[in-house]
């Protein structure tokens, strides 16, 4: 069965675009075509899309303004159209901070010929945010879109009996949907002097270095997007680059952060799995691992794997999680020592890291 795809753009000329990329793929299926979200608000009335196409430049109400009122209603899987008009333009955060599951970026001119050549890259992100939806018990389950893999395509499982010397604590930090206001909400509050962290949050390639840059002017603590053998430093934030897995690396008494390419594992990259794998892996009981708001269940295999080679592990509690899927998943394996709302959790990295330094 195809999945059944809205689009809502106020361009002719993109809508007829994404319409021809839908419609030319067996497994896709145009269920309507509205140039302003009140008109495809009336085509969700009659029949629910499994997923969203929406462009930011509307008539008559804007896409984002549409997407925030969509995800506080009735929240879909959503892919947004948007054009980056200033480097580091502070709406591409807004548009993922609003719940869009992924962006497909356009460039100034040439529109049409953009899209088209991403017809592959479009394809595949409808495709995910259709298996990553949020659904209710009353729905079937997902359609199968691709194989899910694991971690095991970028590195080997960790030894639970290898004994790793001690280090300085390094805290290691994964979250999806939700996750940029919640990461900022942690790293405010954590003071200039705090442990080395390395972060995974799934955001498009080119978002992340902007993301990292307003939270570098809020935090007492310094971020930036990580970049291939940076080294991990005590009051400093690595957030790995979209579109690249970022791996903990033991280097001497310390550590640093490889980038790599490879297949999506758990459909992401980068992916929660492949960072709290490798500090099980090169950290072991010198890392703290924690897991916040997200759908799906990336990063709940390798929390397990990190509290299984002695790590401690944290994960958010329902309460405040804007999705409780990842947390829930880790959770639900066993690999959470600690739930605790979101408010809590900055404290609880604190009181377990000195506890280490002692």
């Amino acid at each position: 069965m195809a999945l059944r795809i809205l689009i809502i753009a106020g361009s002719a000329g993109i809508r007829g675009a994404l319409a021809e990329i839908v419609a030319q793929d067996p497994g896709l299926e145009v269920m309507g075509s509205a140039r302003d979200p009140f008109v495809g608000a009336r085509y969700i009335q009659d029949e629910i899309p499994d997923v969203i196409l929406l462009d930011t430049d509307t008539p008559r109400m804007d896409g984002l303004t549409f997407l925030r009122k969509l995800m506080a209603q009735y929240p879909l899987p959503v892919v947004v159209i948007f054009r980056l008009i200033d480097e580091g333009s502070a709406a591409a955060t807004e548009i993922l901070e609003a719940g869009a599951m992924d962006v497909v970026v356009l460039p100034k001119v040439g529109v049409r010929a953009h899209l088209l050549a991403s017809t592959g890259a479009i394809r595949e992100k409808i495709k995910s945010a259709a298996q990553r939806r949020l659904r209710s018990p009353a729905q079937g389950p997902s359609q199968t879109v691709s194989p899910k893999l694991t971690a095991d395509v970028i590195l080997p499982p960790p030894n639970r009996r290898a004994k790793v010397s001690p280090t300085e604590p390094v805290v290691c930090i994964g979250a999806s949907t939700g996750g940029t206001e919640s990461l900022r909400v942690v790293l405010e509050t954590l003071p200039g002097d705090c442990p080395g962290i390395v972060i995974v949050q799934h955001m498009p390639e080119g978002f992340t270095a902007t993301f990292a840059r307003r939270l570098d002017a809020l935090c007492q603590i310094s971020v930036k997007e990580a970049e291939h053998n940076d080294p991990v430093l005590p009051g400093h934030a690595l957030i790995a680059p979209g579109n690249r897995h970022m791996l903990l690396s033991r280097r001497g008494r310390g550590y640093v952060v490889e980038l790599k390419d490879g297949p999506l594992v758990s459909r992401h990259r980068p992916s929660v799995d492949v960072l709290f794998r490798s500090a099980a892996r090169s950290a072991g009981r010198n890392a703290v691992g924690v897991i916040m708001t997200g759908m799906g269940d990336d990063g709940a295999r390798g929390l397990l794997e990190m509290h299984q080679t002695g790590s401690a592990t944290i994960a958010e509690h329902e309460s405040t999680a804007v999705v409780f899927g990842m947390p829930k998943e880790a959770i639900a394996r066993g690999g959470a020592d600690i739930i605790v709302p979101l408010p809590k959790i900055a404290d609880q990295i604190l009181v377990i890291t000195s506890k280490s330094r002692r």
